[in-house]
């Protein structure tokens, strides 16, 4: 059974940071792919950032580049999203999701499995 849990979220202002992290358990097959998504009330599920276990490069959306920083620690099977100057528009529940169904990565109908989210709350 694959279980995520995210933590980490809280409430920051303008410019601050935060470091989520997720705990992945039960998942051992297939290629280890794991991303962060966001999600603001009435709004879709937006992807943030991928980390592929391959050697490929992370991938950032372009509202995140040089600010957030994902990484891993393989043997935990924990995840972290590092988030530096953080704006107001970057509130929103954060996911963190694991096994990609391959195509486009933030996608969120491209993911199997899903956390139940933190909440990130950025004030001016």
């Amino acid at each position: 059974q694959v279980h995520l849990v995210e933590s980490g979220g809280g409430s920051v202002q303008a410019g601050g940071s935060l470091r989520l992290s997720c705990a992945v358990s039960g998942y051992t097959s297939g290629k280890y792919s794991l991303s962060w998504f966001r999600e603001v009330p009435g709004e879709e599920r937006e992807g943030v950032a991928v980390i592929y276990d391959l050697g490929d490069s992370p991938e950032y959306r372009d509202f995140v580049k040089g600010r957030f920083i994902i990484s891993q620690i393989k043997d935990n099977n924990t995840l972290y999203l590092e988030m530096n100057s953080l704006k107001p528009e970057d509130t929103a529940m954060y996911y963190c999701a694991a096994r990609w169904r391959g195509g486009t990565w933030y996608d969120k109908e491209r993911w199997i499995y899903w956390g139940q989210g933190t909440q990130v709350t950025v004030s001016s």
